[in-house]
């Protein structure tokens, strides 16, 4: 979609339009933002630029612009709810996807155990980094690092709220971590370890996420 930067007095969102179909299949330069859309470099880059601090664009490492995690994060959503669900109905435990938003967590989904006791946050709920085996997991330190090369999953036990534990597995994509898988439980409930004891089926779910946002794009 080309535009002309004279035609009409407020074009704001015919050019954020312009913007998101020149990034929707591709990582796209400021120039070629500018070349996609017919706006000037300048127009371009500053539109570009707003729109990545609401979230509908992100910036890549070498500055280029992609599609933001507005739309990522609702692709997410698409694809987590069916096998959070699945992953609750197998343990009978609560079923959770977090992603990090600064220095904090968000939960986006939480598919909740049907027992009376149990671990539960609503979505939306903010918890900060590192506590916790999904807090550990987005961190990304060198031991949370270690732990998941050596078995795939990062587990918890009383380290966020005494007697409850959790384990998680990470959702990736070519950027790398997105997004953590986690299943959480009353510790009263935990056999050998959260990680021994369901470990295993986190990151089948976490591997089925990422496979279907592949699929996605």
């Amino acid at each position: 979609m080309a535009l002309s930067e004279t035609n009409g007095s407020n074009r704001t969102l015919e050019r954020a339009a312009a913007i998101l179909d020149a990034v929707s299949k591709s990582t796209v330069s400021a120039s070629e933002l500018s070349r996609r859309t017919g706006l000037s470099v300048s127009t371009s880059y500053r539109l570009a630029q707003q729109m990545a601090e609401y979230g509908f664009l992100r910036r890549t490492d070498d500055g280029a612009f992609r599609i933001g995690e507005r739309f990522v994060r609702s692709a997410i959503e698409n694809a987590a709810l069916p096998v959070l669900q699945e992953l609750r109905n197998r343990t009978g435990e609560t079923a959770q996807l977090w992603v990090r938003r600064g220095d904090d967590r968000v939960c986006l989904i939480s598919a909740d155990s049907q027992h009376e006791l149990r671990a539960t946050l609503p979505p939306g709920a903010r918890v900060p980094l590192p506590l916790g085996s999904s807090g550990r997991l987005l961190t990304a330190d060198d031991s949370a690092m270690a732990d998941l090369a050596a078995t795939g999953w990062i587990e918890s036990l009383g380290v966020r709220t005494p007697g409850l534990a959790s384990v998680s597995a990470p959702v990736r994509s070519d950027d790398g971590i997105i997004a953590a898988v986690c299943l959480a439980m009353p510790i009263a409930r935990v056999a050998s370890s959260p990680g021994k004891d369901y470990g295993d089926l986190a990151v089948l779910a976490a591997q089925k996420i990422s496979e279907t946002m592949t699929k996605a794009n």
